[in-house]
């Protein structure tokens, strides 16, 4: 167990004790960065609100050239802003919900090019 703990990088060992894979790490970052004070049941919040944005996006929308079509887009950013609506803290403010709604979108536009293709292809 101890050469596995030291084999894996520093980013790994953190994706591990936040229980988030690689892909759901980024976005729980971009969510935490800056954020709001948060309690303990609030910081679970944000890694639920990344793990299931990420689960929906990748189920529903994230569809083949969804990038190429604008109504598309305009679907994927929908559900961002709703999910996160949903699903952040009271905590973040109406100008960081926006904020991060907008990195988010740009996260996802930049990395998942739809049906299973992505960056992380192979990962987590």
């Amino acid at each position: 167990m101890l050469l596995l703990t030291q084999a894996l990088t520093q980013e790994e060992q953190r994706g591990i004790a936040e229980n988030l894979n690689e892909e759901e790490l980024a976005l729980f970052d971009l969510l935490m960065k800056p954020r709001p004070e948060l309690t303990k049941d609030e910081i679970e919040q944000v890694k639920t609100a990344a793990r299931d944005l990420l689960d929906t996006l990748k189920a529903e929308k994230l569809v083949l050239d969804w990038r190429k079509r604008q109504q598309t887009q305009a679907q994927v950013e929908l559900t961002i802003q709703d999910m996160l609506d949903q699903k952040l803290p009271e905590a973040y403010d109406t100008n960081l919900y926006e904020q991060k709604c907008s990195q988010v979108f740009d996260h996802i536009y930049k990395n998942y090019y739809g049906a299973g293709k992505s960056v992380y292809a192979g990962v987590g």
